[in-house]
């Protein structure tokens, strides 16, 4: 289900130059319509091709304002289903709405790491690029040695 902005929750994350959900889409879709020429909402988020979204929910998750909410197919929608996403702190909870109007709830972490700790060197010095410039070593040299013969045809 695609996702689409609602322009009367969404504040375009504050008059930033760049909305929250632009920095997060893996596809580059969410835009941030500045003065209201491409939507008619100035400075409002916006999904810029629908049919495009991968509907991972990456925006969903972000949007601090919960103004990002997911476009329902038209073959669920007449039947009385519905999915909505609501974003908290450190999870984030969806209710499903059954076309039999049963509603279950599912609440997964947003993370597993608190904000900022994550270590993307892995405990290792961080890369020196000189060393890897000259192609003999990888950046785990201590782990793996780069054996160019392996590369070279026979």
């Amino acid at each position: 289900m695609p996702t689409y902005v609602r322009t009367d929750k969404c504040d375009g994350c504050e008059g930033q130059d760049n909305a929250a959900c632009m920095y997060i889409c893996p596809h580059d879709l969410m835009r941030l319509d500045q003065d209201g020429s491409e939507t008619g909402h100035a400075m409002k988020a916006y999904n810029q091709e629908p049919e495009q979204c991968w509907e991972c929910y990456a925006c969903v998750k972000i949007c601090p304002q919960q103004a990002i909410e997911c476009r329902h197919y038209a073959d669920v929608v007449p039947l009385g289903a519905s999915v909505q996403p609501l974003r908290g702190s450190d999870s984030i909870m969806w209710t499903i709405k059954f076309r039999n109007g049963t509603t279950k709830r599912f609440k997964f972490p947003i993370r597993t790491t608190p904000e900022g700790s994550a270590d993307p060197y892995g405990g290792e010095n961080r890369a020196d690029l000189a060393e890897i410039a000259d192609h003999n070593t990888l950046f785990t040299k201590g782990t793996h040695v780069f054996d160019k013969t392996q590369f070279t045809h026979r």
